[in-house]
Parts: structure tokens; sequence; C-alpha cells
């Protein structure tokens, strides 16, 4: 029945699955995307060989055509369910690029799960191209569970960097124009009430001398 666990042995390859024996004269075919959560087989043959055991569990039963589809990845849990919150857009990890394409370089996030960095992402710092096997750091700007794909960026790494240390200097420098324009103001104030004190003592000065000019 559907969700049993069985051990079988790997027949033979296609292009698109791995047919297996469960037992004599009973075979099932392992969809190739139904072999891992987390590696991109392009071929059965990166996975598993001919001849070598595997576990299997019976996704579907066609009893019409005799067919059974089997699954490998679906022994164990999702692992993506847990990559979700791990690789949340804007998070940064350190990654070592496995392989590189015209279009971009794969990257090693960890144990069993890569991301794909696109070539106008990848330029380093001082304007070179990273090399295979170089160990970087990476900002996820785009993860899909649904397509199994995290899309990383190492340009948006120093360029949050520059970012932040320009807002930095700005707000440096409007926190010192506001102090110096508050100590300029505490200083006119200051130089008004003087002013204001001398004025007043002044006419006080004279309203003394005036009324002693009268008494004499």
């Amino acid at each position: 029945p559907v969700g049993t666990r069985c051990n079988a042995k790997v027949r033979n390859f296609t292009n698109f699955g791995v047919f297996v024996e469960i037992e004599e004269g009973i075979d099932g075919l392992i969809h190739i995307s139904d072999l891992s959560w987390t590696k991109k087989v392009k071929h059965p043959g990166e996975f598993t060989q001919i001849g070598a055991p595997i576990e299997v569990v019976v996704l579907e039963i066609d009893k019409d055509n005799r067919r059974l589809s089997l699954g490998h990845k679906q022994l164990e849990e999702n692992p993506w369910n847990g990559f979700e919150s791990q690789f949340t857009v804007d998070s940064v990890h350190e990654g070592t690029i496995t392989e590189l394409t015209e279009k971009g370089a794969v990257v090693s996030l960890g144990e069993n799960i890569e991301g794909f960095c696109p070539a106008r992402h990848l330029t380093k710092e001082d304007g070179t191209t990273p090399k295979a096997g170089d160990k970087l750091e990476f900002k996820v700007i785009e993860f899909s569970k649904g397509t199994k794909r995290i899309t990383l960026s190492h340009v948006r790494v120093y360029e949050e960097v520059k970012r932040a240390e320009v807002a930095a200097e700005k707000a440096e420098k409007k926190a010192a124009a506001e102090a110096t324009k508050s100590s300029v103001k505490k200083i006119n104030a200051s130089v008004e009430k003087t002013t204001l004190g001398d004025i007043a003592g002044l006419a006080a000065l004279k309203e003394a001398m005036e009324a002693a000019s009268k008494e004499e």
C-alpha cells in the first residue's frame, strides 16, 4: 500500500529517474525529483549506481498499468521547512563557491544546502571575480520553498556596509551641527541677558545721579 517502506535494488537509469527492483518481478520507478530534497540531481548516476541498494517508499500505485511510483527523499522530513526560517530574505551567511558558470556561482551554505549567486551579484569589493573554493559572505535576496531555490548576493553585503557607513557619517555630522547650533543659541541668550542687565544697571545709576543732583 501507499506509504510502505521497502528495500530495493537499482536496476537501471533513465534521464528522468531510477528503475528499482523491490522483489523478483516487482519493479518501480523513482522520479529524479524524488531522489533528494536538497541536491539538484541532473542524472541519477550522480546520486546512486546500478546494483546499489536503496530504500524507497511507495507513493502511488497504478493498478491498471501495473506501475509503482516510488520515492527516496520522502523517507526524511522536508528540510526546507526549517530552511525557510533560517535563510530569511536579507539574512547574511558565509558560503563556499563550489561551481562557477557563465550565469553565476553555485554556493554551498552548509551540509546538503546550496544557493545560487547570479553573476551580477558575484563581484568582490575590489572588482575581481571570486574563484571556486572561495569563502565569502552572501545576503539572501530571494527564498522559494516551492522551487527549492535560494538566490544570493555578495555585492549587497558590502554595498549595505557602505550605505551604513555613509548614513552613520551623515548622522554624526547632523548631530555635531545641531550641537553647535544649540551652543550658539545659549551663547547668544547669555550675551543678550548680560547686555540687558548692563542697560538696566546704567539706567539705575543715571536715576541715582539725577536724584543726587536735585538734592544738591
